[in-house]
């Protein structure tokens, strides 16, 4: 029985993921080996760094990356309302199917796996999430279930209401950017059988608002695949893991009322954030020192010791750019509206 991590990264987030495989080192409880699944083709600085890692690999099957890839393009394809609002929102019929990758830890060397997002810090000894897949075959730690249900199911759909109530909907929803599984729980074989459902109905089950989670979380539901949630299923004992959270920080880690931490998730914040963190410039990153910390923890003498204001062109650049996102937006907004109120007059 092989146990191991898997993580998913290119050189974009090349810093957040050496902060991330100096945690894992630390703070695991035991040697653990770890996947690096490649988010596309840049992966230069990886591969150096994994020659300095005795215990970290390259995940190196194309045929799987191509089969999970073209799994979500045909599933979502096959999603009627995401493929209706996409082409009236002016975007492609397919995007981020290489996020599906994730997929691949069922084709790994690892008999029992632990997924974990690069943007992460690792807290705490991930024994607790192996050992609950005795019971289990897919384990989640977080408090997702907390936010609209409709981010990872399409709530609209009255076909998955009449399936499962929003209480069963809410009971089985997690971040997919940190979970626990077997290699034996999923498949090829069973992805192919399951996308034949998808197509015949059930694609649409899925919130349109996100890409690898919602196809992620359905999978787990629409396969009746044991599962547990740390947050949900005993909230006494779990912990917060969001970076928005206020946690206590003693020498190197994270507590939630004396409670240590299993894992921080710096979720949707930037990749240029901590690359501009790192080159010295002083911008804002919850818990800043304690990702430095990790950053650096082999390389101390690279570690920024004094950091600066971003200078006016940058700043100004910035804000052009979030007007000009904000514009679209604003106008997309518009041409929808107006495309629905066509629609009404046309009767």
């Amino acid at each position: 029985m092989v146990d191991g991590i898997y993580t998913f990264a290119n050189d974009v987030v090349f810093d957040q993921l050496v902060a991330l495989l100096n945690s894992i080192e630390v703070n695991a409880g035991r040697d653990i080996p770890i996947c690096i699944i490649p988010f596309n083709d840049q992966i230069e600085k990886i591969q150096a760094e994994i020659a300095t890692r005795k215990n970290v690999t390259l995940f190196d099957q194309p045929e799987s990356i191509a089969f999970w890839e073209d799994f979500a393009t045909q599933a979502w394809l096959s999603h009627p309302t995401a493929q209706r609002v996409w082409k009236e929102q002016g975007r492609p019929a397919m995007r981020r199917a290489n996020f599906h990758r994730k997929f691949c830890c069922f084709d790994g060397t690892f008999d029992r796996f632990l997924y974990i997002d690069a943007d992460t810090l690792l807290m705490g000894s991930v024994d607790a999430a192996f050992e609950k897949l005795d019971q289990y075959d897919w384990i989640a730690n977080d408090y997702q279930y907390l936010s609209d249900a409709s981010l990872i199911f399409n709530t609209d759909s009255k076909a998955l209401l009449e399936q499962y109530s929003l209480e069963e909907l809410r009971a089985n929803i997690f971040c997919s950017g940190f979970f626990a599984s077997k290699k034996s729980v999923y498949s090829q074989e069973k992805a192919k059988q399951f996308l034949e459902r998808l197509k015949a109905g059930e694609a649409d089950f899925m919130s349109l608002r996100g890409s690898d989670q919602p196809m992620l979380n359905y999978t787990v539901l629409g396969n009746q695949i044991p599962f547990f949630n740390f947050a949900y299923h005993d909230p006494e004992n779990a912990t917060g893991s969001h970076w928005s959270s206020q946690f206590s920080d003693r020498n190197h880690i994270l507590y939630d009322n004396d409670k240590r931490l299993m894992y921080l998730h710096y979720m949707s914040i930037s990749s240029s954030v901590f690359t501009r963190l790192c080159r010295g410039e002083d911008v804002p990153l919850a818990y800043r020192d304690l990702f430095l910390h990790y950053r650096y923890l082999k390389s101390p003498q690279d570690r920024p010791q004094e950091f600066k204001s971003p200078g006016a062109f940058t700043q100004a650049r910035s804000l052009i750019t979030k007007f000009r996102k904000q514009k679209v937006n604003n106008l997309n907004h518009r041409f929808r509206k107006l495309k629905h109120q066509l629609n009404k007059l046309r009767g």
